[in-house]
């Protein structure tokens, strides 16, 4: 029997639910902690598959949510009580001030200037507004638990080395926030990783299965490495951290 595989489309759309499933939990209790009224003005930056710009939608039911991402296909369904926007949040300009509350999860280490552009982003944030900016700081792949693991993860980065990612750049994230000026930093840090619980270990293996072939194609690691890697992604000698995320909130002084 021949198994039919995802398209691109579908497989984006497979990761994307696994992507909100893993993450989504630990943003949303760290966004409840924050003092936001119930006009807040919310902006999403790269908002996705838009399961948080729900969520902030009926946390602020009387404010306003803008979702903006590149691609905003999957941002169908949630256009109600939002304002969906396709733009690069690299191009787009808003006036000073203009939001009480800014999200940004796993965005702007993927950009080509990360630091200048949150530095453009803080400038948008309302005087008492917060913003949170999660991100992945990546480990060296030499310090890997496995030599199995050393070789997929290198790979692995090396992907995201290609695209122009900046691997470290969540790490700087507690201190830009506040050399941009912002009050009451602080910062929690998840560890991520084969063996990190049963969400990441599904997000893992099937982003390995449904995006990994690229890796084999371009001579980057072998077939069988990867199946193995996939295949032994829950036994207990080959849990390991192989990134870390920083979920980084600040406030912007009151007037």
């Amino acid at each position: 029997m021949t198994l039919t595989q995802p398209t691109a489309q579908e497989a984006e759309a497979i990761l994307a639910a696994l992507w909100e499933r893993n993450y989504d939990p630990l943003t949303t209790e760290l966004i409840g902690r924050l003092p936001l009224g119930p006009g807040a003005r919310c902006l999403d930056i790269g908002a996705g598959a838009g399961s948080m710009t729900k969520w902030l939608a009926a946390r602020v039911p009387q404010g306003s949510v803008l979702a903006v991402d590149v691609n905003t296909d999957g941002l169908d369904d949630v256009r109600v009580g939002v304002t969906v926007r396709q733009g690069d949040i690299e191009t787009e300009q808003f006036a000073p001030g203009s939001f009480d509350f800014i999200l940004a999860r796993g965005v702007f280490s993927v950009l080509k200037s990360p630091d200048e552009l949150l530095s453009r982003a803080m400038r948008w944030l309302a005087p008492g507004g917060w913003v949170l900016v999660e991100d992945f700081y990546f480990m060296p792949a030499e310090d890997a638990a496995t030599p199995l693991g050393h070789r997929v993860i290198e790979a692995y980065l090396r992907a995201f080395r290609a695209q122009g990612a900046d691997m470290r750049f969540a790490r700087r994230l507690p201190a830009r926030l506040a050399a941009e000026g912002l009050a009451g930093v602080d910062f929690h840090l998840r560890p991520l990783g084969p063996g990190q619980g049963q969400y990441e270990n599904e997000l893992m293996r099937r982003r390995l299965e449904l995006q990994g072939q690229p890796l084999v194609d371009n001579g980057w690691v072998s077939a069988q490495d990867l199946a193995d890697f996939v295949a032994t992604i829950e036994a207990p000698a080959s849990r390991d951290v192989t990134t870390l995320l920083f979920s980084v909130w600040g406030q912007r002084p009151p007037v």
